[in-house]
């Protein structure tokens, strides 16, 4: 076992998951991540072993079919899956987040009727707040759903879903007029349901097609256009009485997802050192390894304390969240020095390979296309700084 990203106090059923993934990984995603990459290729046998493992279900309790394991379980999944190839992780993030949304927020018919389904990865979920006009600014969103008797009619486009066409739920955050004064009380979270695939996949919802990447490939990227969806009150999450609750919902899944994306750049930076030192070893310069080179070792050094302190922050944000504390800042902090020590660890294993690290034989030129996104998925820095610099000085205030 690898010194680096140890996790003290892990139960022996965690343990025992962790091995199994990190062999899968090694087994399953690491030899064809490169292919499947570069041909853009959904990976379906890769899903398919993941599904015979249950990680579908990973985090849904036992009563509704799942394995009922904590955030931490899943974050450390989360990362040995990343080290393999990021866009598997990138299939299970969207997904789990829904599956916590329906879990912690859904009236218990979504429960029963979405929860078993999503554990077996028959159904899948997408989650959707960004717009065309909109990033960061969740204010900002027109997309909407006006009441019609018992039905609410919903309009809009919706932006960046991960797994868009092969999902069959999508968490969707659209304004609602409840005459709240704060415009973060008009604002609603419906459970659209539609068949996987691209065109109308439902009346109304439309998934046109995949939007094309530098990077984070193998998964599709979709827009989705709303024209005239009718869905009963009973498709809000939580049932009618939670119009309005949106915001909150998502907020609380996009904790999650923070601990995710922290994960998934914990797992890329692993995987790049991994190829960075085995390199270093191997290949020879002024008649020695590189490694040997004070220049590259003292890189080797920074790499691996680097992604130390990103897998710390990661766990502790994963455990508070486990322990049912509020984890903004921590998610934030982690998420922020997670992406940020994500890049610079990739770019000091893409210099080590040298002219090499830009060829597309080598792994480490792929890592380099998918480090990036990680800088702004679930928030950018600059917006992960303002959540824990208004955290920060709420607990200071003078």
């Amino acid at each position: 076992m690898a010194r680096l990203a140890q996790t003290p106090g892990l139960t022996d059923v965690q343990q025992s998951i962790l091995e199994t993934v990190r062999d899968f990984a090694d087994k399953e995603i690491i030899p064809h991540a490169q292919r499947l990459e570069h041909a853009d290729e959904y990976p379906t046998d890769i899903l398919d072993g993941m599904r015979e493992m249950g990680l579908f279900g990973l985090t849904i309790d036992e009563e509704h079919g799942g394995l009922g394991e904590s955030l931490l379980t899943y974050a450390l999944v989360v990362e040995q899956l990343s080290r393999g190839w990021m866009s598997i992780s990138g299939i299970v993030n969207t997904h789990f987040i829904v599956a916590y949304l329906i879990s912690q927020h859904g009236s218990a018919e979504q429960k029963d009727r979405l929860l078993p389904k999503m554990a077996t990865g028959e159904v899948r979920g997408a989650f959707s707040m960004s717009e065309p006009e909109t990033g960061s600014d969740v204010s900002a969103i027109k997309s909407r759903a006006v009441r019609d008797g018992d039905q609410y009619v919903l309009n809009g486009q919706k932006m960046w879903l991960t797994n868009g066409a092969y999902s069959s739920v999508v968490a969707t955050l659209v304004k609602t007029d409840t005459g709240a004064e704060s415009v973060y009380g008009n604002m609603s979270t419906f459970l659209l349901e539609k068949e996987p695939g691209f065109g109308e996949t439902a009346p109304g919802l439309t998934i046109p097609g995949k939007i094309e990447k530098m990077g984070y490939k193998g998964v599709e990227t979709t827009e989705m256009v709303l024209d005239g969806v009718t869905v009963p009150d009973s498709a809000i999450l939580g049932g009618a009485d939670q119009v309005g609750r949106g915001f909150y919902q998502m907020m609380d899944g996009i904790e999650v997802g923070r601990v995710n994306v922290a994960a998934r750049a914990c797992g890329i930076s692993i995987r790049a050192f991994e190829l960075a030192v085995s390199y270093a070893q191997q290949r020879k310069t002024f008649g020695q390894p590189l490694a040997k080179h004070q220049a590259i070792a003292f890189k080797l050094a920074e790499m691996g304390t680097k992604i130390e302190a990103a897998h710390a922050l990661m766990v502790n944000a994963a455990r508070l969240k486990d322990a049912g504390q509020r984890n903004d800042v921590e998610a934030g902090m982690a998420k922020l020095l997670a992406s940020e020590y994500c890049a610079e660890v990739v770019q000091e294993a893409f210099r080590i390979h040298g002219g090499y690290g830009y060829s597309k034989e080598y792994e480490i030129e792929r890592l380099m296309r998918e480090a990036p996104f990680l800088l702004i998925g679930e928030g950018t820095s600059e917006i992960q700084k303002t959540i824990i610099s208004r955290g920060l000085l709420k607990e200071y205030k003078l």
